[in-house]
């Protein structure tokens, strides 16, 4: 684990009655990257905070190496922590309003980030596994089932699609084209993680834009049904989904989901309305993993597209840092919580889903962003899974960015993704991966 000196100054003035309730942490770079051996100096701003507030240094969101306490002011209090190795850290601030109210400041940084590597090594037979599973699937026809529907676009053909697949599941999910036009370029939406309907706009808004596109649910469930539906679902069938199976490589509930992205894609490249030439996958969080993974396995993807991908280095806390959701390392208590699996099993399982795992078998452009305070999908992992791709890639550092995005966190992905990448690939040109 990297060790983290800290030194403690003391505060500039006395806590102020504040109109707000919030605490601000800040580093004295402002893209907050720094060297090995470097140190950072944090800066803490309280706004309703009163009396003193705790703090914690926690490099890759591990274990705290530093951890103490200062007094709340709305001038900036400073502590220092410095990097010994290639790590991220995350700086935890803790505080109570005069109501009793917890209040919370996060704070992110990151030295040597192109030598944060996977906390372990790849299966001997990972590509093995995946060669084999891959080919059960596709010997399985697709039979692909359309249902058109109203589009409520101008110009726009949509269709809800079904295909079947492997165990006798399905994929579901929707399909939109320009109306005009012989063939188009292909994208392939994959989704976050949860149980809920499929919006229309996410695929009549890109065919609006030229593209044929395609968006499908990860869960084999119908698209469009009303929201208590999905909430029984998530309360029943599919409640902690990402637990199911996985004490095992064939029965991870990922496994099907994984597949069904191949799948997908293997579709839209039968399609006679596709070019031939253009096919690219995004998503974020668990659809970012799915993308990531799927531009790993299929052959001529034109580039993927990853928001603060789920699913990076499951085995982190085996190195003292934490994995990426869903943090399979430490769901050893079975779908329902309660029940015990073998640990070690379900950490063995994990390395073949692990999207670090996955990651050097990308061979076109890439383009993946993570939050430095992102506590969902911890950007240690995001990054040592970034630094296994040696096709042409681009990395975004989100400064202020946790895992959803607020007041435009995500920002500088989004800016990237709509107004450099998809873009340029419309028409047919490779993105810019060079910042």
């Amino acid at each position: 684990m990297t060790s983290v000196k800290t030194i403690l100054a003391l505060p500039l003035l006395c806590a102020l009655a504040a109109r707000g309730q919030s605490i601000t942490v800040t580093a004295d770079h402002a893209d907050r990257v720094y060297r090995v051996g470097e140190t950072a100096t944090w800066s803490i701003k309280a706004d309703g905070v009163v009396g003193d507030m705790a703090f914690a240094v926690l490099p890759g969101q591990g274990e705290p190496t530093a951890k103490g306490a200062i007094a709340a002011s709305t001038d900036a209090t400073t502590f220092k922590s410095t990097f010994d190795k290639p790590s991220t850290v995350l700086v935890k601030v803790t505080g109570k309003t005069a109501e009793g109210k917890e209040v919370i400041g996060l704070g992110g940084a990151v030295a040597g980030v192109d030598q944060i590597e996977p906390s372990a090594p790849r299966p001997d037979d990972f590509d093995d596994f995946w060669i084999k599973q891959m080919e059960r699937s596709r010997a399985i026809p697709s039979n692909p089932r359309l249902t058109a529907g109203n589009a409520e676009k101008p110009a726009v053909q949509y269709a809800q699609i079904t295909m079947d697949h492997c165990d006798g599941s399905h994929v579901q999910g929707q399909v939109a084209r320009p109306v005009k036009g012989d063939q188009f370029p292909a994208i392939l939406q994959t989704q976050w993680a949860g149980v809920y309907a499929l919006d229309k706009h996410w695929v009549t808004d890109r065919a609006a834009d030229g593209w044929l596109a395609l968006n499908i649910e990860p869960h084999d469930l119908p698209i469009d049904r009303p929201a208590e539906f999905y909430k029984q679902q998530f309360d029943g069938p599919l409640k902690n989904y990402w637990a199911i199976g996985n004490d095992s490589r064939e029965t991870s509930y990922f496994l099907r989901m994984y597949l069904s992205c191949i799948r997908a894609i293997d579709y839209l490249k039968t399609r006679p309305d596709w070019d031939g030439k253009t096919l690219v996958v995004f998503g974020g969080s668990q659809g970012g993993q799915q993308a990531l993974v799927a531009a790993a396995l299929c052959e001529g993807i034109t580039a993927v597209m990853a928001d603060v991908p789920a699913g990076c280095d499951m085995l982190g806390p085996s190195v003292g840092r934490r994995g990426g959701w869903p943090q399979w390392y430490d769901w050893t208590r079975g779908v329902d919580g309660h029940t015990p699996l073998d640990a070690e099993k379900v950490h063995q399982a994990s390395r073949y889903f692990d999207v670090v795992n996955f990651a050097s078998r990308i061979r076109c452009p890439a383009l993946i962003a993570t939050g430095l305070i992102d506590d969902v999908c911890p950007s240690t992992g995001v990054i040592a899974a970034y630094n296994q791709i040696h096709s042409p890639k681009r990395l975004v550092l989100m400064v202020d960015a946790g895992h959803q995005s607020v007041k435009e966190s995500h920002a500088p992905f989004d800016h990237l993704l709509w107004q450099q990448w998809l873009p340029v690939l419309v028409k047919g040109q490779l993105p810019p991966t060079t910042p």
